[in-house]
């Protein structure tokens, strides 16, 4: 019932506590830059602690692949969900979690914490980025990333039954149970305040569709439900989890999850196993120290606090889980997938995720005509802003570290910069400056702009933000730019942005989200080779005093309304060939 992270973790220790489960928490690698190989013979070394343990029972690896095998160097980094949302391509989200599973195998690991369900319904929640919308049923049809995961559900299996079919698919996990992107005013982790009418509409449908495709374990979520925390919520997690919904899998505790049941965190670490156990958690991530919980644990069942029926449940559904995943039959890892990691069949994808995801929002006024797509064969363009040239800014956060990283060094992509430069004629004479002057544009003889600016990387309760404004240098890029010649803007952002103050100025707006490794797709679209046909997954505020402003609501006034995306058509062109 114990995951520990691997710093905390020997193979003894796997072996002497029968762990069940090791974890690399956000960017807890075995070095940097470890390669497949390296990951895997990690991950074996742990194994074969489980197996000379005293029942020999495997242990599960888990990790946080949730825009891809995101912590490892040189893997595919996709999109993240919410530009996934735009795409509205339930298809292709089943296939990046094909390609995602086949790149989580070759490294030894087979369990992810993926995918985020959350339906995140205040963009200033810092994990909006990890929703695919506002809209429950958006994020019930994105679920189709389960089985690409951990594979089709055969005919016939019982209702809630967990499911991975084979050594190249992977078990998921559906996060955060329950209402995680409802809470007041978007602060994370926080209290979402709904009616159980409100829980069961909103936030719960997308575990309704998880768990009839088998979803093997379900995450829960630091949050709590009108004041109640849900890693102690008998009602939800036994009652409506286990018995209504017939979930059969296993429920896995958040990072220190039951820590936070207690203000401040491990205040009475005893009443929190206790809460923890009974509300029906069946695996802790504890992540490092297996003693404290087992010494409590083993105390509360002695002095009948916790009943063996209740430690039967949660070792029952883990070993079900692990017998599903075929772990006895082959709990060591092999390299046989191992040339999978960063694929380019996965960067394909990846590259035309980008392209589906980018949502146009302005194209010209009426009077100028389109400004998109854009010209090939110009004789000096601008390239200008922080996220132009910065692979880092346009992965966002859960990329190599767990808060993300800035530069061009942190993994194997192109940037935007990198797909104009290959996009344009060979003649096309390209002028990069990050953060250019009024006068320095205005001497420039450009025929165009393009400016890429957004958010700076975050994750969790680090991207919280009540007022949602780009940074600077960003809008005085925008104002310098746009100011003086035509521009196109890209937004590089988890969520929509304060825009409407600068949107008179912009000739083209493109709402590109955080597209991952594959900066080239920005550019397919941008200069035509496909057509924009993204929708926004969001609504669009004109101003932070509206939120929460959802789709449905009464006093809905939107800069953009959900599914706003304005549509162009691809262009015949020869391509020059670098």
């Amino acid at each position: 019932m114990m995951q520990l992270d691997r710093t905390a973790a020997t193979a003894d220790i796997v072996r002497e506590y029968s762990i069940g489960s090791v974890l690399s928490g956000g960017g807890s690698v075995p070095f940097p830059e470890a390669s497949a190989k390296d990951w895997m013979k990690m991950v074996n070394d742990f194994q074969n602690g489980s197996l000379s343990s005293r029942l020999g029972i495997p242990m599960m690896y888990g990790i946080d692949a949730v825009h891809g095998h995101n912590n490892v160097y040189k893997a595919t980094i996709f999109p993240h969900n919410v530009g996934l949302g735009a795409t509205r391509d339930p298809e292709l989200v089943k296939k990046i979690g094909a390609a995602t599973a086949l790149e989580v195998r070759a490294t030894g690991i087979d369990y992810v914490f993926a995918p985020c369900i959350a339906v995140c319904r205040d963009p200033r929640w810092g994990r909006c980025f990890e929703s695919y919308s506002e809209d429950p049923q958006l994020v019930e049809d994105m679920t189709s990333i389960i089985p690409g995961l951990q594979g089709d559900i055969p005919r016939g299996t019982p209702k809630g039954f967990p499911n991975v079919v084979g050594s190249d698919k992977v078990a998921a996990c559906a996060k955060h149970y329950v209402g995680d992107g409802g809470t007041t005013k978007g602060i994370n982790e926080n209290n979402t305040r709904i009616d159980w009418n409100g829980l069961l509409k909103i936030h719960m449908p997308g575990y309704v569709r998880a768990i009839n495709q088998g979803v093997a374990t379900i995450m829960v979520s630091y949050s709590s439900w009108n004041g109640h925390k849900m890693h102690a919520n008998h009602l939800l997690i036994t009652r409506f989890l286990k018995g209504t919904l017939k979930f059969k899998g296993f429920v896995i505790s958040d990072w220190q999850g039951i820590d936070r049941i207690t203000t401040p965190p491990h205040k009475n670490y005893t009443y929190s196993v206790l809460k923890g156990v009974n509300a029906g958690i069946d695996m802790f991530m504890l992540p490092f120290n297996q003693t404290e919980f087992l010494d409590i644990l083993t105390g509360l069942i002695e002095n009948k606090f916790v009943s063996m029926n209740r430690i039967n449940d949660a070792v029952r559904r883990i070993l079900r889980v692990k017998f599903v995943m075929g772990l006895f039959e082959k709990p060591l890892a092999d390299n046989r997938l191992v040339d999978e990691l960063g694929a380019q069949a996965h960067r394909d994808l990846a590259r035309e995720a980008v392209r589906k995801s980018l949502v146009l929002l302005k194209n010209g006024e009426n009077a100028d005509g389109p400004v998109l797509p854009l010209p090939r064969n110009s004789h000096r363009i601008l390239v200008a802003g922080s996220h132009a040239n910065n692979l880092g800014h346009q992965c966002g956060g859960w990329t190599i570290a767990w808060q993300g990283l800035s530069g061009n060094n942190i993994t194997a992509g192109t940037t935007i910069l990198n797909g104009v430069a290959s996009a344009v004629n060979l003649t096309t004479q390209i002028v990069f400056n990050e953060s250019p002057t009024a006068e320095f544009v205005k001497k420039g003889n450009f025929e165009y702009g393009i400016v890429v600016v957004g958010e700076t990387p975050y994750a969790e309760t680090f991207g919280d933000s009540l007022n949602l404004t780009i940074a600077e240098p960003g809008p005085s890029t925008i104002t310098n730019v746009c100011g003086a010649i035509k521009c196109v803007v890209i937004l590089v952002t988890g969520r929509p942005v304060t825009i409407e103050p600068y949107l008179n100025q912009i000739d083209a707006l493109v709402a590109a989200w955080l597209p991952g490794s594959e900066g080239q797709g920005v550019a397919d679209v941008l200069y035509g080779d496909y057509g924009f046909s993204g929708k926004l997954p969001r609504t669009w505020f004109k101003s932070v005093e509206q939120l929460p402003m959802n789709v449905g609501d009464r006093h809905y006034d939107p800069l953009f309304p959900f599914g706003f995306g304005l549509t162009t058509e691809p262009v015949e062109s020869k391509k020059i060939i670098h």
